[in-house]
C-alpha cells in the first residue's frame, strides 16, 4: 500500500474480461457506477446536447448532470412505477446525446423486458448512446430480462453498466465496470484520473470474480426475503409493485416521513426518497429473516 496503485487496473479488467467473455478493451472499471456516470456525461455530452432521463428513476444521473451544467430532458414513469420506453423514444430530439436505462430500476425496483428494448433502441440513432444500468441485474429474474451484454455485441452505441456494490457486497471499496465498444473505453481512459482505483479495490474485485457460490447464496436470500415482504406488506394497506432487485418500494399513500422516524426509533432504518419525487413512499432493502421479521413487526405497530 506504499506504492501507488495500477493505473490500468490490468489484472482486475482482465479478470472481468475472463468472466464476461469480452476482450479487455471493451471493459472500462471505475471509482463506483458514480463515476463512471460522471465520466460518461463529462466525456460525451456538451452543453449544447441534452441527455434522456425517466423522471424518478436513479437520482444520481440528474445530480451529476446538474454539476456538469448539462441539459436533461426527464419522461414520467407509466402505471406501476415502470419505465415509459415508448415515451423516452418519442421525447428525442436531434439534440438527444445520452439516455440512461436503469433496469431494474432504483428506487422503484421494477424492471422492463427484451420486447421493450428491442422496440426502443430501433428507434434510437446510432449516434445516441444508450447506458443500460444493470447494479442489480444479478438479482432480477424477470424472464425475458435483457441482459446488457448481448446488446453490447450488437450495438457500437450500446453502454451495459455494472457494479460490485450490490450482489457481491463491496459498497465499502468503491468498485464499478461498464462493457462497451472499445473505441468509448479509449476516450473514457483519456478523461479519467490516475490511479482512480486503489489497489485494494482492484484486488477485492479480482477475488470476488473468484467467489461466485457468495453471489448464488446472495441472491437466493434477497428473493426469499422480497417474496417475505411482497406478501406481508400489502397485508398493511402498503401498495409494493413487484421488485426485481434487493430491495421493495413501499407506498404507503400516505406521507412517509412520520413511518420512517418511527421506525428509526424502534432500531429499523429504511429509505426516504421525497428527493425522488416520492414523498409516500420508502425503499426498503431485504436483509437477513428476522430483519425482515422485526421490520414487519414495526410496522404493524407504527400502522395500527
Amino acid at each position: 500500500l506504499n506504492l501507488y496503485p495500477d493505473g490500468s487496473s490490468y489484472y482486475l479488467v482482465r479478470a472481468l474480461a475472463r468472466h464476461l467473455g469480452f476482450p479487455p478493451e471493451q471493459i472500462f472499471v471505475g471509482s463506483g457506477s458514480n463515476e463512471i456516470i460522471e465520466l460518461l456525461i463529462r466525456t460525451f455530452v456538451t452543453p449544447e446536447d441534452e441527455v434522456l432521463l425517466t423522471k424518478g428513476s436513479f437520482v444520481m444521473y440528474k445530480v451529476a448532470l446538474q454539476a456538469h451544467g448539462r441539459p436533461f430532458v426527464e419522461v414520467p414513469m407509466k402505471a406501476g412505477y415502470r419505465y415509459d420506453l415508448e415515451a423516452m423514444a418519442k421525447a428525442m430530439t436531434p439534440r438527444t446525446r445520452l439516455v440512461f436505462l436503469a433496469n431494474p430500476d432504483n428506487p422503484t425496483g421494477t424492471a422492463f423486458g427484451k420486447s421493450e428494448l428491442d422496440a426502443f433502441l430501433q428507434k434510437v440513432p446510432p449516434d445516441v448512446l444508450v447506458v443500460h444500468d444493470e447494479a442489480y441485474f444479478e438479482y432480477c429474474d424477470l424472464p425475458d430480462y435483457p441482459n446488457g451484454l448481448d446488446y453490447v455485441r450488437r450495438y457500437p452505441n450500446m453502454i451495459a453498466m455494472r457494479t460490485f456494490a450490490k450482489a457481491y457486497g463491496l459498497a465499502g471499496v468503491r468498485l464499478g465496470y461498464a462493457v462497451m465498444d472499445a473505441k468509448l473505453v479509449g476516450y473514457l481512459n483519456r478523461t479519467r484520473m490516475p490511479f482512480h482505483l486503489t489497489s485494494l479495490a482492484q484486488a477485492a474485485g479480482v477475488a470476488a470474480l473468484e467467489d461466485q457460490e457468495h453471489v448464488r447464496k446472495t441472491v437466493a436470500l434477497a428473493h426469499e426475503g422480497l417474496r417475505y415482504l411482497e406478501a406481508e406488506l400489502p397485508r398493511l394497506g402498503v401498495e409494493v409493485p413487484r421488485s426485481y432487485a434487493n430491495f421493495v418500494f413501499a407506498d404507503f399513500k400516505r406521507p412517509a416521513k412520520p413511518i420512517y422516524e418511527g421506525l428509526l426509533r424502534k432500531g429499523v432504518i429504511t429509505r426516504p426518497v421525497p428527493n425522488y419525487g416520492f414523498p409516500n413512499a420508502l425503499r426498503i432493502s431485504v436483509g437477513l429473516p428476522d430483519h425482515n421479521e422485526r421490520l414487519v413487526r414495526a410496522l404493524k405497530e407504527l400502522l395500527a
